[in-house]
């Protein structure tokens, strides 16, 4: 008698969930140019809405000003920024993405932030004021050391 199919428990992926994987696979797809890269994050970035939009134009200015090292990319049609391996080191989630109430600036097992046996990897962003700027920063130097 051969096995019954397998189904989950769910409704499956969402739709956010469905264009994210499309993204992330045209992504392997197209490996462009350095500029084009860089224009690609800026274009999403312009899609965003206006409060993730400010935020995530700061976060790539101070990347790119306190990280140069990081090469800008889209990954899973997020901004991200690469190291030279092309490794993503960490990357800008706006709210409307996964239909969440915060944007999130993220960091993949890439960086070097371990912190004992237990560390965060994920911020929540509800505004970028002087002090989040500075923490972000010294989080982007810890993690690129």
């Amino acid at each position: 008698m051969a096995p019954k199919a397998v189904q989950g428990n769910g409704p499956g992926f969402t739709k956010e969930e469905k264009a994210a994987m499309r993204a992330a696979a045209r992504e392997r797809k197209v490996r462009s140019g350095a500029q084009d890269a860089e224009r690609e994050v800026l274009e999403k970035i312009a899609g965003m809405d206006p409060p993730d939009r400010r935020m995530a134009e700061r976060v790539h200015a101070l990347l790119r000003s306190e990280a140069p090292q990081l090469a800008p990319r889209t990954w899973y049609g997020m901004p991200a920024y690469a190291n030279a391996a092309g490794e993503v080191v960490c990357f800008f989630r706006d709210a409307r993405k996964f239909k969440t109430r915060y944007a999130t600036l993220g960091f993949s097992d890439a960086a070097k932030l371990d912190d004992g046996k237990m560390w965060p990897t994920d911020y929540a962003l509800l505004e970028l004021t002087p002090a989040e700027e500075a923490r972000i920063v010294e989080l982007v130097r810890r993690a690129t050391r």
